[in-house]
């Protein structure tokens, strides 16, 4: 199965609390990425998060929509697809999955299935994506 690795730059931005939700430990944020490497590519999405009292423990979960090339076996292909994320924090220990939204591909990525593993060491941001795709008309 192809992989797909490099760095990316985040910036995540609290939104504005909904009203109608009305819970401090529900926070909403925007995410905006710039993916580096075999993905070359800008990503916009929005993220909900839960806190709670237990120091080490929340939950998120995200949608982002990722525009750019992807460097494959066969060559550079363009387009777009859906991430969604579901992520846990057990009193420090992380569980994290980010999968391709199935038919959400567009352009030459139509078709692209896979899991994507963000990796944060050092404080700088970085994937390894693992992906099918079909191959080119």
């Amino acid at each position: 199965m192809p992989h797909a690795s490099g760095p990316f730059d985040v910036k995540i931005t609290p939104q504005p609390a909904d009203d109608k939700v009305g819970d401090p430990t529900v926070g909403r944020m925007s995410i905006d990425k710039q993916f580096h490497g075999d993905l070359e590519a800008a990503s916009k999405g929005q993220m909900l998060a839960a806190m709670t009292e237990v120091k080490g423990s929340a939950g998120y979960v995200a949608m982002e929509r990722v525009t750019g090339t992807l460097r494959t076996p066969g060559g550079v292909r363009s387009g777009s697809f859906a991430l969604q994320h579901s992520g846990t924090l057990n009193r420090g220990t992380a569980q994290l999955s980010v999968s391709v939204v199935p038919d959400s591909g567009t352009g030459q990525l139509a078709g692209l299935a896979g899991k994507m593993t963000i990796i944060v060491a050092d404080g700088k941001h970085s994937y390894d994506f693992e992906y099918t795709l079909p191959d080119a008309p």
